[in-house]
């Protein structure tokens, strides 16, 4: 079908729960303060891991705004994303057309938490719960399955339209909004709830970073656990929490007079069919999700004004993204500030690559780039602006986005300013 006018997406609703502050608000004042909410483990005896520190929200479900009901019968990744889904849809303020409003969200481990307390209840000594399942609590399988965390929020915000859980690791949370945006575009909704969440703060999860060294071993000051492009860095932090984002069409959005945060302008993904944990040192994958996003946003490399870099704070990743912005920026790599949050609110797998949108939007509303904390020692190897320790006022039309997942996956996105010409 041929239109007039492009079809576009545009983001008016954000809503975050996300360590050291829950709601937008409080997470873009951590963000700019630089300040890191990485902390010892309290969910459960870390003792004898690796690492013993994460990022943990402060969060209660009934506190904000989820009935007794949806917590009895949720997971905390679905209880995350429900309450970022609340504060997005009253961001908004969106009267929600339910046939033509869908739900895009992406998690990396979904229900992980509850199914392994879950599992150790009916492993008990003396329990068979494949003869005798009647221990088994009420909502087991709404813990078990992944399309529970989308089923859910369809629930609450009356959605009728497509609804889908996406899960390609590290960038599922890039990944589900740029396939939301592509719902928008072709016609399929003219509005999207869209982001992801993960509650990967538990022993076997932790276990399986632990396992491949890919955890940061510095316990004893867990503030500066994790180092992103440093050259004393050790490994990622783990943290937890939900992004969701309200994607709207541009004509739809100016209609009612909504405030818009900034276009998606542009998305790709690659994989390099490498290794499952392992990234080639040159960043060519990652580099070819770049230049196709830039492509799709009709921009050339010299018009990003800002990275935000995923920034786990691995010794390969960090030289691996560093390699991949060089490749695609050319010289305006040298001239461009790129800074990642990982080192303040955590890795939160899955719900990462959403989390760092949202932190994009809030960089593009208030002309911020916000810092990389912990950056004391620079990796030669690593040799970008990294926007070490202190937020920067800069003004932003364009910022690109950057994710690396486990199995190879690599993905990109371009924001936008509003008013920008289609």
């Amino acid at each position: 079908m041929v239109r007039d006018t492009p079809r576009r997406a545009v983001i008016t609703g954000i809503g975050v729960t996300a360590p050291g502050g829950i709601g937008a608000d409080a997470f873009w004042q951590r963000l700019v303060s630089g300040r890191p909410a990485t902390r010892t483990i309290s969910r459960f005896d870390a003792s004898g891991h690796r690492c013993r520190v994460a990022a943990e929200c402060d969060f209660d479900p009934l506190e904000q705004g989820l009935t007794r009901q949806q917590a009895r019968r949720t997971d905390r990744v679905v209880q995350l994303a429900l309450a970022a889904a609340r504060e997005a849809l009253e961001d908004s303020g969106l009267t929600v057309d339910g046939e033509r409003t869908g739900v895009a969200l992406g998690s990396a481990v979904g229900g992980t938490t509850t199914m392994e307390q879950e599992y150790a209840v009916q492993s008990a000594e003396g329990r068979d719960w494949l003869v005798d399942p009647s221990y088994a609590v009420p909502h087991l399988y709404d813990y078990f399955v992944p399309t529970s965390l989308a089923a859910e929020v369809a629930l609450l915000t009356g959605a009728l339209g497509p609804a889908s859980v996406i899960s390609t690791g590290c960038t599922s949370g890039i990944d589900s909004v740029g396939y939301a945006a592509e719902m928008i575009r072709e016609g399929t909704a003219d509005v999207m709830v869209t982001g992801a969440s993960d509650a990967p703060i538990s022993p076997i999860t932790l276990t399986c970073f632990d396992v491949i060294k890919a955890t940061s071993a510095r316990n004893d000051d867990p503030e500066t656990a994790c180092r992103p492009f440093d050259r004393t860095r050790t490994g990622l932090v783990l943290g937890e929490g939900a992004s969701v984002l309200v994607l709207e069409e541009y004509e739809h959005a100016k209609r009612r007079g909504a405030r818009i945060y900034g276009e998606i302008a542009g998305y790709a993904s690659r994989c390099n069919a490498y290794h499952m944990t392992g990234l080639k040192a040159d960043g060519l994958e990652m580099s070819e999700a770049i230049d196709a996003a830039l492509d799709e946003a009709r921009l050339n490399p010299v018009d990003i004004d800002y990275v935000n870099a995923h920034g786990s704070g691995t010794r390969q990743n960090d030289r691996h993204e560093t390699a991949a912005v060089k490749r695609s920026l050319g010289e305006h790599a040298y001239r461009t500030p790129m800074s990642g949050i990982k080192a303040i609110v955590g890795h939160s797998l899955g719900a990462i690559g959403s989390i760092e949108i949202a932190a994009c939007a809030l960089s593009l509303r208030h002309g911020v780039v916000v810092p990389t904390a912990n950056l004391d020692e620079p990796d030669p190897e690593c040799d970008l602006d990294y926007v070490p320790h202190t937020a920067r006022e800069r003004r932003l039309d364009a910022v690109l986005t950057v994710g690396s997942g486990f199995g190879g996956f690599q993905s990109a996105m371009v924001l936008t300013a509003p008013g920008r010409p289609a």
